[in-house]
């Protein structure tokens, strides 16, 4: 009878131990599928992020091809007319003359230089038969930075200039200042002599503005 006992434990025990087995097996399983699921579940939102930015990317990309054709079917054009922006010959030498990608870097330079404004006035008021008695203003080269913005915006560039003439020639310096590819906002204009001789003091101001960047920049997908 005892051994009988015996063997049946045994049997008992056998059948317990099988049961924690594969309960334990069971539970692993149960364990590893939900933290595969859960893993795989994030990774596929994150691909489905990474697709929908690159998906925009490329609606942006073909928005931008398609601008540049535009902007360059303009570029062209403008590039070609034959007359430049301020009526001269876009192939010509004279004051007026140039093509119109350099009037428009004349007109607003993306550098603050003080000392090319003061020879660009020089030579311009050389030509009107004028006797120039002082180009002045303050070189704010330290001052002023030349980096590269999003959205620039056009800077003043102060300067004072002191002419001599007839009534001919100070009439002259006006006009072309009324008519100089790079903006000339006069301030105040003083004159003093004679018609035969006449003194011009102008008080005025010019424009330069950074060049713009285009802002590139990079997303990292969380």
């Amino acid at each position: 009878m005892p051994v009988m006992l015996s063997v049946k434990r045994n049997l008992i025990d056998k059948s317990n131990t099988t049961i924690v087995a594969v309960i334990s097996g069971a539970c692993f399983i149960l364990v590893f599928c939900v933290v595969a699921s859960a893993s795989l579940l994030n990774q596929m939102s994150y691909q489905n992020r990474v697709i929908t930015a690159e998906n925009n990317d490329v609606s942006k990309l073909k928005a931008d091809v398609g601008a540049s054709q535009t902007l360059e079917t303009a570029y062209n054009s403008f590039m070609s007319a034959p007359t430049n922006l301020i009526g001269g010959n876009p192939n010509g030498s004279g004051a007026q003359d140039g093509i119109n990608s350099k009037i428009i870097l004349d007109a607003l330079p993306s550098t603050y230089d003080y000392p090319a404004l003061a020879t660009s006035l020089q030579s311009i008021l050389s030509n009107q038969g004028v006797l120039i008695e002082s180009i002045s203003g303050t070189d704010q080269a330290a001052a002023e930075t030349s980096q590269s913005s999003a959205n620039p915006t056009p800077q003043p560039m102060p300067f004072q200039v002191t002419v001599q003439g007839d009534y001919a020639a100070i009439q002259n310096v006006i006009n072309t200042f009324e008519r100089s590819i790079r903006p000339l906002q006069i301030q105040t204009m003083e004159l003093s002599g004679d018609q035969s001789q006449l003194n011009l003091s102008i008080t005025a101001q010019t424009y330069w503005q950074p060049a713009k960047n285009l802002n590139i920049s990079t997303e990292v997908i969380q």
